[in-house]
């Protein structure tokens, strides 16, 4: 039995890589990219690189943080009719589990709540091996366009 879709409408990865990771926006300067999108999930990947770690060698922890917002952002906005509302971030946490120096990380954000008003979002962050590197809850208000 197939399962409903969380999204308002049918969406791509291709389709949002074109039209919400655009050029000067920090998604793109950080490599982001929607990687998949599943009836309940939207996933996004990032490199480990000179843009993304921290002195040390490692994935900075704001990098995880930007990948987390970005991917739950947009997924939040693909669950409600763009035409009519908005999102914009509350709140955003993390813990970060373990450290990453190489490869790429593997974020996928699934809903927690999904209401009129506000949307709460689970984002776990994995490395290149599936183990998890970050887990993230990120908060969204959703408001109607004027």
């Amino acid at each position: 039995m197939a399962t409903a879709s969380i999204f308002f409408s049918p969406v791509t990865p291709e389709e949002i890589n074109a039209t919400q990771i655009i050029e000067g926006q920090m998604a793109r300067h950080l490599g982001i990219e929607i990687s998949e999108v599943g009836p309940d999930f939207m996933r996004a990947t990032m490199p480990v690189d000179h843009r993304t770690i921290q002195r040390i060698g490692i994935l900075h922890g704001g990098a995880s943080l930007a990948l987390a917002e970005t991917v739950g952002s947009i997924a939040a906005s693909y669950c409600v009719d763009r035409e009519a509302f908005y999102i914009v971030g509350q709140e955003i946490n993390a813990n970060h589990i373990r450290p990453v120096s190489t490869g790429q990380v593997h974020a996928t954000a699934t809903p927690l709540h999904l209401g009129r008003t506000t949307q709460v979002w689970d984002i776990r962050i994995k490395n290149d091996e599936d183990k998890l590197v970050c887990v993230s809850r990120f908060t969204v208000a959703v408001l109607k366009r004027s």
